[in-house]
């Protein structure tokens, strides 16, 4: 019973989330198990053009390095951050959050193709945590229980946390500027005098993670909810009330 309620748990995680994040752990499990190496997974455009490695184009988002420290904290960001988006600003639109994957996906990779990047999932978390922390600028967050400040900071305190522990910020600076251009482009812009949605999500999308519900095929009408159940084109008019029966009183 107790592994059929985790399922269930598993189930409610929003789809987009879902899936990022298993596919993230999936291939670091991978990794540890010897499966495949990172050599397999990392971002090579000659690979991919010669040797026709496309796989490349979405391995190069899932590993976040072995099974340490930074790999738990980068996949605790990338899942908290991925289901409050998917949960709030994209409620109800999952076709625009997936548009907002292949943006950044595809902003990422031209970026890195000049930049001689090989592994991004950390630049797309950031980019993750950057719109969240731009459409909610009036939430306080606590860091490590001592640290308290508004959301639009995050960014900047996780930039400062990388350069402390000594990691490379140029992954991270490519997350924020790529989030920097989403929000723009999807929240800035568009409000501007003269200004207009860049960003449209394709009809298939739409069609594929938000299809209109199509009518219960056994679903009988009423007769006014049926073609021709009434006069749609006439004005109907009224009708004389009936008059009611006088009956003689006594002495009339």
């Amino acid at each position: 019973m107790a592994h059929q309620s985790l399922w269930s748990q598993y189930l409610q995680i929003p789809v987009v989330t879902r899936t990022y994040t298993t596919a993230c752990v999936l291939t670091t499990l991978a990794i540890f198990m010897e499966l495949v190496t990172p050599y397999d997974l990392y971002f090579n455009p000659y690979l991919m053009i010669m040797h026709h490695q496309w796989w490349r184009l979405v391995t190069t988002f899932l590993f976040f390095g072995t099974l340490n420290f930074n790999f738990v904290f980068n996949l605790i960001f990338t899942y908290r951050y991925c289901y409050l988006l998917e949960m709030t600003s994209f409620r109800g639109k999952t076709s625009d959050f997936v548009m907002m994957f292949i943006f950044g996906a595809v902003a990422t990779l031209t970026i890195a193709y000049f930049s001689e990047l090989i592994f991004l999932g950390d630049a797309f978390t950031m980019m993750l945590v950057y719109v969240w922390s731009r459409r909610n600028p009036h939430v306080r967050l606590e860091f490590f229980g001592f640290l308290n400040f508004q959301a639009p900071l995050l960014p900047l305190i996780l930039l400062g946390f990388s350069l402390l522990v000594g990691h490379s910020m140029e992954v991270d600076l490519i997350g924020v500027f790529v989030g920097h251009c989403y929000y723009f482009l999807e929240d800035v812009f568009p409000n501007q005098p003269g200004g207009f949605r860049i960003l449209k999500t394709p009809r298939f999308l739409r069609q594929l993670f938000d299809p209109v519900e199509e009518e219960d095929p056994n679903y009988n009408p009423l007769p006014e909810d049926r073609p021709g159940g009434f006069d749609w084109g006439e004005v109907p008019r009224p009708q004389p009330e009936p008059e009611e029966e006088r009956q003689d009183e006594p002495g009339e």
